[in-house]
């Protein structure tokens, strides 16, 4: 092992994701080197290869939502701005679970005029000051992160045919799937994009290469992908031949 490994580990632990340029001048090394590190960290299961750089691994259940919220915290909200700039006032809006889809909605809060539906407890504090109105769904909740999930939040989103659906993703793996950890979120996930007239994907590139067990859609399934850093070749691709655009986030 590398002297070099449990420092890269350490800023993994940190900051839940760590990029290759990064390594390389926080270390002094060059990026070949780093690439090699991840490389080997990623061959020993410590640490998993997404574009540009590694992020902890993943298996049946997520990272804790701290560390989420933390994770990116500045590539989220620049993806938040620039997906609130695709929403217009007066539009209804779904947002479902997820620390993207938080940092979506602290860029709508000055929209006027705004009707949002969530399965987000933090979506709704967020917004509950502004003049939106603000439909919560009901279902399950899930404390750790304030989401509300199942059959009962399933059945609110069948209620409402909205004119733009954010989502987000725990992971999007090399053949386009859009993935998660919990039956129950997946299942309102589903909802929400059956019953919206546009769909917006919001996942950085942290989400890039990591595996999660259940399927909640493909990205020929959504209209727009707002990300932080330009996709690989293949995900380019796919998009292309199914029409959905790549926003890449600005100031992410």
């Amino acid at each position: 092992m590398s002297f070099r490994h449990p420092q890269i580990l350490d800023i993994a632990r940190r900051d839940g994701r760590v990029t290759v340029d990064g390594l390389a001048e926080t270390l002094g090394v060059t990026v070949q080197t780093i690439r090699r590190d991840l490389s080997d960290l990623s061959e020993a299961g410590r640490l998993t290869r997404v574009h540009g750089g590694a992020v902890l691994p993943s298996g049946v259940s997520n990272i804790g939502y701290a560390d989420r919220r933390a994770l990116g915290a500045e590539a989220k909200a620049a993806i938040g701005r620039a997906t609130a700039g695709l929403v217009p006032d007066r539009a209804s809006v779904f947002l479902n679970i997820g620390t993207t889809t938080e940092a979506v909605a602290h860029a709508l809060r000055a929209h006027a005029g705004l009707m949002v539906v969530t399965n987000n407890l933090n979506v709704a504090t967020t917004l509950a000051e502004t003049e939106a109105e603000v439909v919560v769904t009901g279902g399950t909740l899930r404390r750790a992160d304030g989401g509300l999930i199942g059959p009962i939040a399933a059945a609110a989103v069948a209620r409402f045919k909205v004119d733009i659906a954010v989502i987000g993703c725990s992971a999007l793996d090399a053949s386009g799937d859009l993935l998660d950890f919990d039956p129950g979120e997946v299942e309102v996930a589903q909802a929400i994009l059956r019953q919206a007239r546009r769909r917006i994907l919001v996942a950085d590139g942290g989400k890039l290469g990591r595996q999660a067990p259940v399927r909640i859609a493909s990205l020929e399934q959504v209209d727009v992908w707002v990300t932080d850093v330009a996709p690989p070749a293949s995900l380019r691709g796919l998009c292309a031949e199914s029409g959905t655009e790549i926003l890449v986030a600005v100031g992410a």
